[in-house]
Formats: structure tokens, sequence, C-alpha cells
């Protein structure tokens, strides 16, 4: 027998690890999720409960299946041999991690076992290993990505590949504070196929419209976030489809459908850096040559996570991060380039809130894409810094977005909206009193921001 371990591949279809051990033809295979402390501690309770109702329906596929999915709670290193010994297993099979713990737990079992442990990359469509160990830029490394070959889909296994086995070992439930979508592989694939049939050829378009993305949540942008980030849907199934899209369309709709094809090569991106550099989400990736003079206020660190900062789209974005466990894509930016450039707090500190209360949290992303924000990874620009004033002007002009989010500026008009940061104190204070005031100066924190980062670099003494 084999068995297969399921780590961060919480699914049937498209997994390329289970269908490696299917395809071994050494007799039936025993699924096994093991809910091991030194992971399950490292997420938020959010992302937490939401692993445990797709590791559920997980269950519930196999069964569909006629087979079973063992499950156990403990350290991997000490669940996963007497379970071979129990089955009389020969091999075990699973699928690549790129983050520390995963890595570490992985190794532990590899020594803990006595029959050979058999990995398989999944996670990605282009094995990081058959790329360049590390790229200056994201356009050089896509340049390189793309002339790779993609695999296809891996299909699900028949049911006369599967153990016939009975498991009862319940799966743990941790309460959460938000309303959690529906999990498993079934809503994910929906959750596609509806993006695909509507929503994907005006992408590009609308994307960063933050009114739309408050009037028709999951077609501005795909919300399939947080089934990738617990491998409830497999990412060659996802290409395929976006790919056969691309096929039916031109013109406007190609370009809308190309720019969502390029944000899952973004994706490939910061699993490419995690691959390559497992302290991505310790250490800053690309160290300036003098250290960055980051502040300690805990104070605004609090207001920030709080959303009263007093820069609406920052708070907006924030308060969404606390009532849904999600923030989109361009407010997401927009608060970590306020965290770490206008209130120069480390983006470690941002990175690790982020991990508490996102639903959505994957390791290679969150570190990536903080890095970015923060000048220490990999971007062609030495310090990126947001405007957020500029951003709310750009992106959510009549205040969708932040009214949704900051019921005290429901009854501003937009333009003193926009303006918030900017407008004297009695102006606000007649506007909206229980709105706070910006806890840092708009251009003087912004020119602070370009000072510490440019003595960071060596470029001001």
């Amino acid at each position: 027998m084999i068995l297969f371990w399921h780590r961060r591949d919480r699914r049937t279809t498209d997994n390329r690890g289970l269908t490696a051990a299917v395809d071994a033809d050494e007799g039936l295979v025993v699924p096994v999720y093991v809910f091991d402390p030194a992971v399950t501690e490292q997420m938020g309770e959010r992302k937490r409960a939401f692993v445990e109702r797709t590791v559920g329906a997980l269950r519930q596929l196999y069964r569909e299946l006629g087979g079973e999915l063992v499950v156990r709670t403990g350290p991997a290193a000490d669940v996963l041999p007497p379970l071979c010994k129990e089955y009389g297993v020969d091999r075990v099979v699973t699928t690549d991690c790129f983050d520390s713990t995963h890595r570490a737990q992985a190794d532990a079992v590899e020594a803990a076992l006595e029959i050979p442990l058999e990995s398989h990359v999944d996670s990605v469509l282009v094995d990081p290993a058959s790329l360049e160990p590390s790229y200056p830029t994201y356009s050089q490394f896509a340049a390189d990505w793309e002339t790779h070959t993609n695999a296809p889909p891996a299909p699900e296994p028949t049911p006369d590949a599967l153990a016939d086995i009975m498991d009862t070992e319940s799966i743990p439930t941790t309460a959460t504070d938000i309303e959690l979508p529906t999990a498993g592989y079934d809503a994910a694939s929906a959750r596609l196929e509806s993006f695909c049939a509507s929503g994907i050829v005006h992408y590009r378009e609308t994307r960063d419209d933050l009114a739309r993305a408050v009037a028709e949540p999951t077609q501005a942008v795909s919300r399939l976030s947080p089934y990738l980030a617990v491998g409830a849907i497999g990412i060659r199934e996802v290409w395929q489809r976006v790919t056969d899209v691309l096929e039916t369309v031109d013109g406007r709709d190609r370009r809308n459908v190309e720019k969502y094809a390029d944000e899952l090569t973004w994706r490939e991106h910061n699993y490419h850096l995690l691959s390559d550099t497992p302290t991505l989400e310790t250490e800053n990736y690309d160290d300036p040559p003098n250290e960055i003079a980051w502040r300690t206020d805990a104070d605004e660190f609090a207001a920030w996570k709080r959303g009263e900062t007093g820069y609406p789209l920052v708070d907006a974005g924030m308060r969404q991060l606390e009532r849904e466990g999600y923030i989109h894509n361009r407010p997401r930016q927009v608060v970590a380039s306020f965290l770490t450039k206008h209130l120069l707090i480390d983006w470690r500190r941002g990175a690790a809130h982020f991990r508490d209360r996102l639903l959505d949290h994957d390791p290679a992303i969150n570190a990536g894409n903080w890095q970015w924000i923060a000048s220490t990874g990999t971007d062609s620009v030495d310090v990126r810094i947001f405007d957020p004033v500029a951003q709310l002007a750009k992106y959510d002009a009549e205040a969708t977005f932040v009214r949704e989010y900051v019921p005290e500026l429901e009854s501003v008009p937009a333009d003193y909206i926009v303006e918030w940061p900017t407008l004297s104190s009695d102006r606000r204070q007649a506007l909206a009193p229980d709105y706070p005031a910006p806890i840092v100066d708009r251009n003087g924190a912004y020119e602070r921001a370009q000072r510490v980062f440019e003595r960071a670099l060596g470029k001001r003494d």
C-alpha cells in the first residue's frame, strides 16, 4: 500500500501528489491528513477554521469515491510511522511546501519514517527548481517563466485506486468571528466557473474599481484567494480554465483576461521567492546597504490595526479585514504602504497581523507582497510609496468603498472624504466628529519615508 499524506493540497482533483501515488501501481492508496500543531499554530483562527472545514469537505469527497480520509491530530512525525505499520504501507507520498514550517515538518517525518518519503511539486505551475535561483525583478522572472511548459490538471483518482477502510476520528472545529465561505473543492470550482463566465472579461478594467467591488464583489475580482490558499482547488485547473477563456476572446476582452493570467504569474513569482529564500517571511529579501530606521510607535500601530488612522482608504481596508478576513487588492497595497512608509513600521509586524486575520493568508504571497511594498523585495523602483489620498481619488472617487466600511463618514460628501487628511481640524470636526483626525501629516510622513529609505540605500547622508 501507499500512504498519501495531504498537506496544503486539500483536494482530490488536480492533485499531482495524489495522482503520482495512484499511478505508482504499487497497491491501494490510503489518504491521510494530519492536524499537526507545528503547522496549525502558525495559522490565525480564521484560516484554521476554514482549513478544518476544507478537510471536512475533502473527507466527504473521498467517501463519495468509496474511500476514506484518515484524520489524525498530533505531530506528523509521531503520527505517520504507526499509521504506516497499521496499514502495511511501503511508501509515503506527499506534496512540496516551501515555507519554513512545512519544510521542518517534512524533515522530521522523513527522519522518523523507516520507508521512503516521496514528494511532488503541486502548488505551482512551474517547478521553481527548473528556473534560475533568483531574478532582479518580476518582469525578468515572468519572461523566463513563460518559456516553460505548464503541466495539465491532474485527474481525480478512480474508486478502485483507494483502500477500503473506515476512519471515525473527528475533525477539529475552531470557532471564528467571521462568516466563512462555503469550503471545499465544489465551492471553489463553482467560484472559478462563475468568474470565468462573466467577470474575467472585465478584470483589467474593474479589478481596482472599488465601487464595483462593493456592488459585485465576486465579479470585480475572482475571490478565489481563500480557496487557493488552503489548496481546495489546483492552480493547474485555474490556469487551464483561464486559458480556455483566452482562446475564445480577442481585443479588449482578451487584454482583460491576460491581466488575470498575469496576476497568477505574480503568484508563481512569490512562490519562487519563498522556494529560493526560506527566510522570506522573517528577513529582508534585498537588504539595503544601511539599516532601515523603522519606528516602533505602539499607538500608531494599534490605530492602523483598528482602522482608525484618519486616512479613509486605509481605515476602510483595515476594517474590511476585520469584518471579512479579506482585503481587496488595491486597499491591501495601500494599507501596507501606509504602515511601512507613512508610519515607518517594520513590514514584519504588518505581515504577522495579516497572518493572524486573513482568511486567505498564504506564506509566499503574504511575505512576497509585503516585501515588495516595503521596498525590501524585488522591484524596479527604489522607494515605492502609495499616497492614500491620491489612491482614494483615483479608485474610489465617490467614496463608495469607504462608506461601506467607515460608517462615521457615511453622510460626508465624497470630495471631503477624499481630502480628509488635508482638511482643517475644524472642518473635520464639523463634518464627522466621531471619525479620528489623521495620526500623521500626509506630506511630512511621505517626506520622512523618502529620507529614511534614501539613507538606507546610501543615497542621502
